[in-house]
This record gives structure tokens, C-alpha cells and sequence, in this order.
């Protein structure tokens, strides 16, 4: 059977196409841990550092001097039916003195769902000061039918951000968070790789 050169070049073509469209189904389940793991591990990104190291909370200066006013902006992607919300839109807080804010999420269906949020930072470089000690983020969370949570969490501005030029003026920073619906039993096994490669 003989089959024409446009006839040939359609057939390519499709499955050319087929094929980058599910190589971007795969890379967009992958995006999200990878991007935070990236962003942990660098401090790039507009992400905050998680921060464990106690002695240092404990023993930190306060300045009193400045204040930041911290915003608070909650979303949820559109396939996420969950109402989010902070509880206080804005705080003040002086660099150094940690601080505990709380989100609120509820599932308004008569389902079970499970969503996984994500955050950023604005302006970009103000992600290496804000340290989180506690958060809710990247931990997967079901809501019952009906049910509502608060979620914590807990941070503090590192008082270095007074001496980074680039930060001198700055007096508000964004921390923003969005839910995303998650499926279960997926799961992308090589993550365990790439956090212990990271660590």
C-alpha cells in the first residue's frame, strides 16, 4: 500500500507529539518535590530554610529596631475544592523573635481529599531569611468530608537581613502557599535518592 509523503509526515508528527505530551505529564509529577528539595537544599528560589538548630533559636538577638510586616497569601490550584485561608493576613514582626501564624483549610465535598501544598517567598531574596522551624507544607493532608484544620507555622526572620543591601528597605515579605490536589499511591521513588544526594 502506498502511502504519500504528507500522509507519513502526519504519522510522524503524532507521535512525535504524543510522545512530548506525556513526557510533560511525567515531568509534572516530578516538578514539585524536586523544585522544593532544589529549593531546601540551595535556599534559591524564594524559599525559606527549615531550621532545627535549637541553640541558635534560643540564643538569637531581636532587633528591635526594624519591623517586617510578614503577608500571608493562601490558594489552592482549580482541580482543589478546599477553602484556605491564613488566619491573619498580615503580622509584624521584628527579625530574630520566632512567630507562630496558622492557616485554616476545609473541604467543603462529601468526599475525602488529599492535597500537598507549596510555598514561595517574595521578594526572592528574602527566602534565605525566613526560616521555618515548623510547617505544614510538602506533608500530605486529608481532609474528611466537611472537616477543617489549622495549620501551623512557625518561623522567624534571621536578623542578618538587617546587614544584606539588598534587603536594607525592604519592610513587608510575602510567604504564600498553595494546595494541590494529590492522588493516592503515587509516588516517585527515586526522591528518597535524590534527598539523601542533597543531605
Amino acid at each position: 500500500m502506498y502511502r504519500s509523503p504528507t500522509s507519513a509526515s502526519a504519522s510522524r508528527f503524532a507521535k512525535f507529539a504524543t510522545s512530548i505530551g506525556i513526557g510533560f505529564l511525567g515531568i509534572s509529577f516530578a516538578a514539585v518535590p524536586v523544585y522544593r528539595l532544589y529549593c531546601q537544599a540551595t535556599g534559591k528560589g524564594g524559599r525559606a530554610f527549615q531550621d532545627k538548630n535549637m541553640k541558635k533559636i534560643e540564643n538569637m538577638e531581636i532587633i528591635k529596631d526594624k519591623k517586617i510586616r510578614v503577608k500571608f497569601v493562601a490558594d489552592t490550584a482549580s482541580k482543589l475544592a478546599w477553602k484556605f485561608k491564613p488566619t491573619f493576613d498580615v503580622i509584624e514582626v521584628h527579625p530574630g523573635e520566632t512567630t507562630l501564624a496558622f492557616f485554616t483549610a476545609k473541604n467543603p465535598l462529601d468526599v475525602p481529599v488529599d492535597g500537598v501544598a507549596t510555598y514561595a517567598v517574595v521578594p526572592i531574596e528574602a527566602g534565605v531569611y525566613l526560616n521555618k522551624i515548623q510547617c505544614f507544607c510538602f506533608e500530605e493532608q486529608r481532609l474528611n468530608p466537611k472537616e477543617e484544620v489549622d495549620l501551623p507555622v512557625f518561623f522567624y526572620i534571621d536578623p542578618a537581613i538587617k546587614e544584606d543591601p539588598q534587603l536594607q528597605l525592604c519592610e513587608d515579605i510575602v510567604l504564600q502557599y498553595q494546595f494541590w490536589a494529590t492522588k493516592d499511591g503515587v509516588q516517585l521513588p527515586f526522591l528518597d535518592k535524590l534527598k539523601a544526594a542533597l543531605s
